[in-house]
């Protein structure tokens, strides 16, 4: 194969690329969306804070959260004190944080 054929996988690799991480972003925003309805909205958010892998997150009612529908979005853990919660997220809270903060 010349330089030609090369360079024509290399672009198609490239734009295949391109594609997936911007179909990545895009369903975790349509996630985050769905967290913040699974915790009853955002009306419902009192504040919340990142701490390393946990979102940890003050609600004004807790009996609005569907737990079981957090965890399906791929809690590992989820921890309730009185009206708040820590979720454990792992390397995705840093990424929670940022959007959520801007549907404020």
């Amino acid at each position: 194969m010349g330089y030609i054929e090369y360079s024509i996988i290399i672009a198609i690799m490239v734009l295949i690329a391109i594609a997936i991480v911007k179909s990545k972003k895009k369903d975790f925003k349509v996630e985050i969306n769905k967290l913040v309805e699974y915790l009853g909205g955002r009306e419902n958010i009192t504040s919340f804070e990142v701490a390393k892998s946990r979102f940890v997150v003050e609600l004004q009612d807790v009996s609005k959260v569907n737990k079981e529908g957090i965890q399906k979005l791929g809690a590992k853990g989820i921890v309730e004190i009185e009206n708040q919660l820590k979720i454990i997220l792992g390397e995705n809270a840093r990424l929670l944080e940022k959007y959520i903060k801007e549907l404020k």
